[in-house]
């Protein structure tokens, strides 16, 4: 024990007569487990947001979108779902609760006297509320009578509110989307921002004003929202929305489907599928670096024993063995990859913080536990496994060809 000891003094002082040639070697480490860090606190950031963006629908809710592949876009030859399928749905699935049907009327400068502000303009019902789980905050939303007589009425999100600088609430004032005026007579509670992007910048208009607003020669993209009943089954419920809807379009069988139905549970799971690729591709990345590190120390550690050949021939001469040589190079190489992901965290943990106060919207941004533990661990294995050749070449050296270097 009284060896191991003084043999890691030892190491410790031959890195202290050379501090910066240490910080230097350790700097491919210190990059490498600082951007491990910061990487995976933020895709976890990110996926606690999705997480948090999709509880509001529960995990009673589906979505029908027309299918369109990348060919189809390439033609121009896009499918849409036809307002009939509502009526479709809502007469022969008796499982659900309410749909909400919507499309994006307008993407353009909403303007309010010498302020503007680019936002979507959405059409929808007045079931939008229960099945999205989302509500006003002050004033009312869209009725069934403003859809049946088209009234120029708008419910407004809380960025675009703040952005036209509207007065006190904003209910009765009048906001202007390409020529038309809307008066607003709701605004929707806060929803905060998800990847840095506002989810506050829109205006809620009934459904036929939006098909006079986006103009009789454009076809309406419709994607329907539906939520279940307690207790459906979602599977049961998904296959039964999708025979009916086979059934309205007319597909002969074995033609494919035109249109997709997901789960709100599915959408967030494939959210997350992204977030871990990104999390794998950024680790690749990141192991990369660590590599480059490690071989930092491997040629930092050789140049080491090249110049201290002659010391290395003292020591032998004196009675020093063989594995206190290789023992004192590992540790010395050890000592690097620990200090060297020591830093890393703390710089990872530094910039994680960084990235909280510059994107905001996203949860608080952490370092997690098991990113910080498994960094540091690489980063002392790493030490270790490109420590061993220049460690083995420095126990291998004869004592007498080590005391005539010069």
């Amino acid at each position: 024990m009284t060896a191991t000891l003084e043999t890691l003094r030892l190491a410790v002082a031959a890195l202290q007569a050379h501090r910066m040639r240490s910080l230097l070697t350790m700097l491919g480490i210190i990059i490498g487990v600082a951007s491990v860090i910061a990487t995976v606190a933020l895709v976890e950031a990110m996926g606690r947001s999705v997480t948090q963006q999709f509880e509001g629908l529960g995990s009673q809710a589906l979505t029908v979108r027309a299918r369109n592949a990348y060919e189809d876009h390439l033609r121009g030859e896009l499918k849409r779902l036809p307002f009939e399928d509502v009526a479709q749905l809502n007469a022969h699935v008796e499982m659900l609760r309410d749909i909400s049907p919507l499309f994006v009327a307008a993407s353009t400068d909403v303007e309010a006297g010498p302020r503007k502000r680019f936002a979507h303009v959405i059409a929808t019902t007045a079931s939008y509320q229960d099945v999205h789980q989302r509500y006003v905050q002050h004033g009312r939303f869209l009725s069934p009578g403003d859809d049946q007589q088209a009234r120029a009425v708008a419910v407004i999100g809380v960025k675009l509110l703040e952005s036209l600088r509207l007065p006190g609430d904003g209910i009765g004032s009048f906001v202007k989307v390409r020529d038309q005026w809307f008066k607003v007579i709701g605004v929707m509670e806060r929803r905060g921002e998800l990847f840095g992007m506002s989810q506050d910048d829109f205006l809620l208009v009934p459904y036929r004003t939006g098909q006079a607003l986006l103009g009789r020669d454009q076809e309406v993209d419709l994607s329907l929202h539906l939520s279940l009943k307690p207790g459906v089954d979602m599977a049961s419920a998904k296959e039964r929305v999708r025979q009916v809807l086979r059934h309205a379009h007319r597909l002969a069988p074995g033609t494919p489907d035109d249109f997709d139905v997901d789960a709100s549970d599915q959408l967030a799971k494939s959210l997350k599928g992204v977030s871990r690729t990104i999390s794998l591709v950024m680790g690749g990345v990141v192991g990369v670096s660590l590599l480059v590190g490690g071989i930092g120390i491997m040629n930092i550690m050789l140049v080491s024993v090249t110049e201290r050949t002659r010391e290395i021939g003292i020591s032998k001469a004196l009675g020093a063995r063989r594995r206190d040589i290789l023992l004192q190079f590992l540790l010395e190489a050890l000592l690097l990859g620990v200090m060297g992901g020591l830093l890393g965290i703390a710089l990872g943990g530094a910039l994680a913080h960084l990235l909280g106060l510059v994107m905001p919207g996203l949860p608080a941004i952490t370092m997690p536990w098991w990113a910080a533990g498994g960094s540091g661990a690489l980063a002392a294995a790493i030490g270790v496994t490109f420590g061993v050749v220049p460690a083995s070449k420095a126990a291998a050296l004869e004592p007498v060809e080590a005391l005539r270097w010069e």
